[in-house]
């Protein structure tokens, strides 16, 4: 469970699910770069021959009207997830989210458009039992999949970031 924690702490910010044809996909202009997000992704992680399989699968939902994104994940159904609401504070004039998981912790972060395919968002983790205070993730779409890679400051060093890549997909997210 510690490595699921690790691992997949901003992961699910990248994962999504499709929509009715009917329902709305305008979203406020300043979340406009996430709209080709708006479905379902799923990314099966590298492990160790041997060991575990390990697949993310997730959705992101216009919310609030399109002032909000509304994300959330869940690994091998359900052993661990999270969700989260993407939002413009006007105020800080700044992209900002907030990820609550099932391992009790969760986060406060920013997110920076770097373009028009590419994010990188920065975290401060609260509550968590691996040592692990911040994160930073940059996410890229690119032919209609997407590619995120993840640091994690965990007990004062950062560690080696871990990509995934993500396809489309018609799986659920699944609590248990």
């Amino acid at each position: 469970m510690t490595y699921f924690r690790t691992i997949f702490l901003v992961l699910c910010l990248f994962t999504c699910s499709s929509y009715a044809s009917n329902a709305p996909t305008n979203l406020d202009k300043e979340l406009a770069v996430f709209k080709p997000y708006l479905g379902t992704w799923q990314a099966d992680f590298e492990v160790p021959k041997g060991t575990k399989t390990v697949q993310d699968v997730g959705r992101w939902e216009r919310a609030l009207n399109g002032k909000a994104i509304h994300t959330k994940h869940s690994i091998n159904e359900g052993e661990y997830g999270g969700e989260s609401m993407i939002f413009y504070d006007s105020k800080k004039k700044s992209l900002v989210f907030y990820y609550f998981t099932t391992a009790e912790f969760y986060t406060k972060g920013t997110m920076k458009v770097l373009s028009p395919t590419q994010f990188v968002a920065y975290e401060n983790v609260t509550g968590s039992q691996d040592g692990i205070t911040k994160v930073k993730s940059m996410s890229e779409l690119k032919d209609d999949k997407f590619v995120a890679s993840t640091s994690y400051l965990k007990k004062g060093d950062w560690t080696r970031p871990e990509q995934r890549m993500y396809t489309r997909s018609t799986k659920t997210v699944k609590f248990k």
